[in-house]
């Protein structure tokens, strides 16, 4: 038996129960399917000591806030047990345990049908909420000879997971840098690979830096600048949250290498790239320190002055160098730490919607398939489309255009829908 269902949302994370709280407001029935637990990949796809990089009072859905100090982060563990709460607040129909093995649409018929491990399901709409950390990018530049173990940081849990001897963690986003800070206070010999990315203060002010990408509208811009689609974030909320600055993490022992780019006989190749990456790191940083300046001055708002913060000193020594290899033998390096992202996963998803590169077509989740949309992914509507607040603001447009999409085919079936509340507007329309 196949079963029938309006809307379908596939995934239970953020997104999957950010969906869930907008088409129930809406009156529209509708199914989570979570191939694990709620929120899974916080418990499971994470370090150990991973907490949030944003503060509890902004990265949170409107309707709960999370039990500890608001300018705290939240442990993974408190993220997580957040989703769950949040989803028996608003009484989500997840089921968890249920994966979605192939998505198609009807021969004949409007919508799709849903093929999961627990059997099939016909919906009218589908949102794919599944997130963009789907599968792991593990480059492969180092050989699988046996010299190093290898793994992706999505795979690292602490230290002692590692063999003794020294660390390569490849990615200097916040991720690689509070990994391999974690690695050098635990006594390992830690080599950093840096590779482009933005420094933005923690805080400033007495604002965090959420704060002020909100108030200088730097949260809402529509698209990245141009080679900028994929550059990493230095910046981190661990020990309370500090502003990440490559010549602290220099002084702490670690060895800052450019980006990785060959292997050849037990020596790994580095660009001569190190000096302009820390450079545009602290352009990017005092730009935005610049324009709070502005905007307090502007404002005439009370903040304390950070002179300080505009002087970052000399550049790292280990910028001066002009090329670098590193000798796995020679510096004793057992293990190598990919921290270098993720990318989307949709073999499942059999309907025409990805361009020749995987990505989805679409305007705002709105895909190109009529019925079919997409939440949760960097830049869909705006920079903090992938944060926690942005999927939810995203997940109640898409929650009305499902709803004005209903009010067509309800046309059709001789009734009328309010598309803007639901079903508690239902009227017989007069045949003619």
């Amino acid at each position: 038996m196949t079963e029938e269902v309006e809307v379908v949302v596939v995934g239970g994370g953020q997104a999957g129960v950010a969906m869930s709280e907008h088409l129930g407001s809406a009156g529209i029935p509708h199914i989570v399917l979570e191939r694990g637990r709620i929120a899974e990949k916080w418990r499971t796809g994470r370090w150990d000591s991973l907490v949030a990089n944003g503060p509890a009072w902004h990265d949170r859905f409107p309707g709960l806030e999370f039990d500890i100090d608001p300018d705290g982060f939240p442990s993974k563990e408190q993220v997580a047990d957040y989703f769950a709460a949040y989803a028996e607040k608003i009484s989500a129909p997840i089921r968890c345990g249920v994966e979605v093995t192939r998505v198609r649409k009807r021969a004949g018929a409007p919508g799709f049908r849903v093929e999961t491990s627990d059997g099939s399901i016909d919906a009218r709409f589908v949102v794919v909420a599944t997130g963009p950390f789907q599968r792991p990018v593990f480059p492969a530049i180092i050989p699988e000879t046996g010299m190093v173990a290898q793994l992706h940081s999505s795979s690292y849990r602490n230290p002692e997971q590692l063999a003794p001897g020294g660390v390569l963690v490849v990615g200097a986003g916040s991720s690689g840098v509070q990994i391999a800070s974690e690695l050098r206070a635990s006594g390992r010999q830690v080599y950093l690979s840096v590779g482009p990315h933005e420094r933005p203060p923690r805080r400033y002010r007495g604002r965090d830096f959420v704060w002020w990408l909100g108030v200088l509208g730097k949260w809402d811009a529509v698209t990245p600048p141009r080679g900028a689609e994929h550059v990493t974030i230095a910046v981190s909320g661990a020990n309370g949250g500090h502003t990440i600055d490559f010549r602290d993490l220099e002084a702490q022992g670690i060895h800052l290498l450019g980006r990785t780019i060959g292997f050849e006989d037990g020596r790994v190749r580095f660009a001569s790239d190190l000096r302009e990456s820390i450079a545009a790191g602290d352009a990017s940083l005092l730009s935005l320190l610049e324009e709070a300046d502005a905007y307090v001055s502007d404002n005439g708002l009370d903040l304390p002055e950070e002179p300080e913060a505009h002087r970052l000193g000399a550049a790292p020594a280990g910028a001066s160098k002009s090329a670098h290899e590193l000798d796995f033998a020679g510096a004793e390096v057992k293990s190598v730490v990919w921290a270098t992202g993720y990318t989307t996963d949709y073999t499942w998803l059999q309907v025409d919607v990805l361009d020749q590169n995987g990505r989805p077509r679409h305007q705002r989740g709105v895909s190109v398939e009529p019925g079919l949309y997409f939440l949760g992914l960097p830049w869909l509507s705006r920079r903090g489309s992938s944060f926690i607040w942005g999927v939810w603001h995203d997940a109640k447009y898409i929650a009305d255009q499902i709803a004005i999409q209903r009010g067509y085919f309800a046309y059709g079936e001789g009734r009328m829908v309010d598309a803007f509340e639901g079903d508690a507007v239902l009227a017989e329309v007069r045949e003619r």
